[in-house]
């Protein structure tokens, strides 16, 4: 999510980096009813140093902030969109980190490929989108100069977050409202929408007939668990710590790995990564504020994150 004037969001304190590489990530119960009082496991420090070891700079930042990495997705040829949220465009970069195209986008969020090959973005992602009102884009990823149309409008509550299920139904995570699902017309689902969990909805992915969300509306830092065919029957996978005592992270996008484990994005620069079946958490990577993470195609161990700073960071995960 694109945060406005977060104090000390650009550079950390070495003391807090350092305190992050060891801080606990709070696992919460997802059957208890407040799950506020987690207990912290441990951190997941040999993984720590040898991910910390083969993180590199993929794509580097041309102006700091400015350049602001919102989102990252690939589309079908394997080409990576980074959505620069501050400058209001999509970029496109081959396989080389030369940048190829450049398409205007309105405070461009979750870049995702669809099912019929097209590329679809969240746009209006501010909070100004109560006034003027975002949505999806989507357009031809494989075009010299790609033409955005709109496939999704109206949206008022901070759109953001996006993830594509099987049957190719659109969730969007909003920041102001929750979890927004949209049918393969465009038209929104509202009967569905209305008992998805409500409040703050940030990042979303898809494994099989479930969703998980990270969320920020109360607490902080909360991943939730939403069955599609159910999305009353919402729980709590976990909890995330910052690397400070006693205080939440805020946690951003995140992806779900071929095994069903998570990895979370947060703004104190922690990759974390999430069992989902028993909320076991831990940090496995900390440094500058992450605000995205996708697996680079056919590299499932291979990570690419965006940053608030801008660069876009390749992160080999340990075999």
């Amino acid at each position: 999510m694109r945060r406005l004037r977060r104090p000390g969001s650009l550079l950390w304190p070495a003391a807090l980096i350092a305190l992050a590489c060891t801080a606990p990530v709070a696992a919460a119960d997802p059957t208890a009813a407040d799950p506020t009082a987690a207990q912290p496991v441990a951190a997941c420090a040999p993984a720590l140093a040898a991910l910390a070891a083969l993180a590199a700079t993929a794509v580097p930042v041309g102006v700091p902030m400015l350049d602001w990495s919102e989102n990252v997705g690939y589309d079908a040829a394997g080409n990576l969109w980074v959505s620069r949220v501050y400058r209001n465009v999509v970029q496109r970069y081959d396989r080389s980190g030369a940048l190829t195209a450049t398409v205007p986008v309105d405070f461009p969020g979750a870049v995702r490929s669809g099912p019929d090959g097209l590329l679809y973005v969240v746009y209006g992602d501010t909070p100004t989108s109560l006034v003027s009102p975002g949505g999806v884009v989507r357009f031809d990823p494989t075009a010299a100069d790609p033409k955005p149309e709109v496939f999704v409008s109206g949206v008022r509550t901070m759109p953001n977050g996006a993830a594509f299920d099987a049957d190719g139904y659109l969730y969007l995570g909003a920041s102001l409202s929750g979890v927004i699902r949209v049918r393969p017309d465009g038209t929104i689902d509202t009967a569905w929408t209305d008992q998805a969990p409500k409040g703050s909805a940030n990042g979303v992915v898809v494994r099989g007939r479930m969703l998980y969300v990270t969320s920020n509306g109360g607490p902080l830092g909360r991943i939730l668990r939403v069955p599609i065919d159910a999305p009353g029957a919402t729980s709590v996978v976990a909890d995330v710590a910052s690397p400070l005592p006693g205080i939440p992270d805020f946690t951003d996008d995140l992806l779900v790995d071929s095994s069903g484990i998570l990895y979370v994005t947060t703004v104190f620069g922690q990759l974390v990564r999430v069992d989902p079946t028993t909320g076991a958490a831990c940090a496995v990577l900390s440094g500058e504020p992450l605000t995205s993470v996708v697996a680079t195609p056919g590299q499932p161990d291979q990570l690419i994150a965006g940053t608030e700073n801008g660069a876009v960071l390749r992160i080999q995960l340990p075999r």
